[in-house]
């Protein structure tokens, strides 16, 4: 394995796919760690161009298994940790799971780095983290609040990484991207569910509730601030947003993407995608601030102009036939 490389973990998802990506094209040296199947399938990488896979060395395995991270990190000097698992609704019904991926995931992924002096740790967090706003926009001094035991879970994994950093010096960065979109994202997902209904002729568009908001950034900006936060020297023990700054209530986000898609549908509230009352994220607006002070990052796509840039670039990747096909349309799953 070569020295000097960029460990990648979750490459093979929706966003991790897409920062892989970024980083080849910025001539960087990437390990792929993906999750280790029998089938040797290697998720949204197996998608990418062959010019672009060609350049990644990708290694399969599962961050629950301390031995295996840390043969995979050996050689890297910088790592974007992003493995985890994200669905919120299937934590309500294994949340054991949750805590075993993202919390001792984690803890594997900063204990390599401290064993192998890795020169920098980034850790993927999540808007979740912080429950409904108490006040907006949410910086990051803003309460954590488990609303899931997703969000718990996360909770936990960016305390895991922030003591490492405080215990022995680990170089470590906790991002907290809220909601991002893109071409490759699940229908688990609010934007994705809407495009392919619509795409595959539904009249009638089932979503979970209505009303919460949420501030969404398209892929690529979420990526150059991974990227960002990797490369600048003053990121290190610091916990720091990703957000647009803008936000938008997810019914009226549904008629956004109809409009854009030139479809009329009627939008209605599905019960069964509903979060258990308690639970569900009421508001979600991010203060960027210190993103932009800290590593000079900003959006490219914000305000209302800049989501429908990105809403757009989505709805066309979703309209490839063979890319809408990937896809049960309509079908909940958890």
């Amino acid at each position: 394995m070569a020295e000097g490389r960029i460990l990648v973990t979750g490459a093979d998802g929706f966003i991790g796919s897409h920062l892989v990506e970024a980083l080849v094209a910025e001539g960087r040296p990437v390990r792929a760690f993906v999750l280790y199947n029998a089938f040797d399938q290697r998720g949204w990488l197996d998608h990418l161009p062959p010019a672009v896979l060609d350049k990644v060395e990708v290694v399969a395995g599962d961050v629950r298994d301390a031995a295996m991270v840390r043969e995979a990190m050996r050689g890297c000097t910088q790592v974007l940790h992003l493995a985890a698992l994200i669905g919120i609704p299937y934590s309500y019904v294994a949340p054991a799971s949750y805590i075993d991926v993202n919390i001792t995931g984690t803890l594997n992924i900063v204990e390599a780095a401290r064993q192998l002096g890795v020169a920098k740790v980034v850790v993927t967090s999540t808007s979740e983290v912080y429950g409904t706003a108490q006040r907006v926009p949410i910086d990051e001094t803003h309460p954590l609040v488990g609303q899931s035991p997703y969000s718990a879970s996360k909770i936990g994994a960016d305390q895991i990484a922030l003591s490492y950093f405080l215990s022995f010096g680990l170089p470590v960065t906790v991002i907290r991207p809220f909601n991002t979109y893109g071409p490759r994202q699940s229908t688990r997902a609010i934007i994705p569910t809407i495009i392919t209904q619509l795409a595959s002729g539904a009249a009638t568009i089932k979503l979970g509730a209505l009303t919460p908001t949420r501030d969404l950034s398209y892929v690529t900006d979420t990526v150059s601030g991974m990227v960002a936060a990797l490369d600048s020297p003053r990121t290190v023990g610091e916990t720091i947003n990703l957000g647009s700054g803008h936000e938008i209530a997810m019914g009226t986000l549904a008629e956004t993407i109809a409009r854009l898609m030139g479809r009329k549908a009627t939008i209605v509230t599905d019960q069964e995608r509903l979060r258990p009352q308690g639970s569900e994220v009421e508001r979600l607006l991010a203060d960027n601030a210190k993103a932009r002070r800290l590593m000079n990052w900003g959006p490219g796509h914000s305000g209302q102009d800049g989501l429908e840039r990105g809403l757009e670039k989505t709805i066309a990747w979703f309209r490839e036939p063979q890319n809408l096909a990937r896809y049960r349309a309509g079908r909940y799953t958890v």
